[in-house]
């Protein structure tokens, strides 16, 4: 098998495991909260980025209260309905304590991509997406197909994302990654954890340097690196002030008029493709593994 070619054809994927996602929505969905729970959504990496964005999501549907953490980090300092942990392999070690951690009368909630797993066996409830678990280390089609789950239980349709991300597929990226050496994702609301998740993958597959912020936070102070060599990805809405100050710096600024999911599937290819042209092998990222589980 070719360099990079387990990662690249589960990027290309998302579509149909999207739509299987939007249509287990209906039952699947209330695992990640009933009308009116204060909800807490954990989880470590891409997960924990997956919960700031289905925090953000929740609430905006009027929803109830919901706060998102790193399992790693997380003290039972606050009072929850429901603790929900998302973890693909089932087996991280961090997910495990925080599920040990829920105090009693908590309902203890988990979405994986395997099911039977030490996660999955500690929860009350469990939603399993076997359809979109990976093999691959770098994760892209596990946490977006969650993603379109949350959207779609919160009452979004998706069809179009999906539609748009398989004409995004079919066509090339409207960049040329090997020409920058500085990678910037910028969001705002649920588009925030999406950034992360897009910066993430450029270090995990590229070994790039890559950051992400809250888009108009980016003045604050990160705003002074950037350069000719840096490309600035803003997901969502277009902030036409933003640009001028970005460009000013000699900056390139992406901006695609896509779902905010789909963008992050361009960022995926983008990241698979600077590794290409690294000459690494994005299915066998440096000092990773598929889940972190602790001696």
């Amino acid at each position: 098998m070719s360099t990079s070619a387990i990662t690249e054809r589960e990027i290309r994927s998302q579509p149909e495991a999207w739509a299987r996602a939007a249509e287990a929505a209906a039952t699947g969905g209330k695992v990640l909260g009933r009308a009116g729970e204060r909800v807490l959504v954990l989880g470590c990496g891409t997960s924990a980025f997956v919960a700031e964005s289905i925090a953000s999501l929740r609430e905006r549907a009027g929803l109830g209260e919901t706060d998102a953490g790193y399992a790693s980090e997380w003290e039972p300092t606050r009072r929850y309905d429901r603790v929900v942990v998302i973890s693909r392999s089932g087996t991280t070690s961090e997910v495990l304590e925080a599920l040990a951690a829920v105090p009693a009368g908590t309902v203890k909630a988990a979405v994986v991509g395997v099911a039977g797993t030490p996660v999955a066996e500690a929860a009350d409830e469990v939603l399993v997406l076997d359809f979109a678990d990976e093999e691959s280390v770098v994760q892209t089609r596990f946490p977006t197909s969650v993603l379109v789950l949350a959207r779609t239980a919160f009452g979004e349709d998706v069809g179009a994302a999906v539609a748009q991300a398989t004409d995004a597929l079919a066509a090339a990226l409207p960049v040329d990654p090997a020409r920058f050496s500085h990678f910037v994702f910028l969001g705002r609301s649920w588009g925030y954890g999406l950034a992360q998740e897009a910066a993430l993958k450029v270090r995990e597959a590229a070994q790039a340097w890559s950051e992400s912020y809250p888009a108009l936070d980016y003045r604050h102070g990160p705003v002074a690196v950037a350069g000719p060599e840096s490309l600035v990805t803003l997901f969502g809405d277009l902030d036409t002030t933003l640009v001028d100050d970005v460009e000013r710096t000699g900056a390139t600024v992406l901006h695609q008029t896509l779902d905010p999911l789909v963008q992050l599937v361009q960022a995926q290819r983008l990241a698979v493709e600077l590794a290409t042209s690294r000459g690494l092998d994005a299915d066998a990222p440096r000092h990773l593994t598929r889940s972190v589980v602790l001696g």
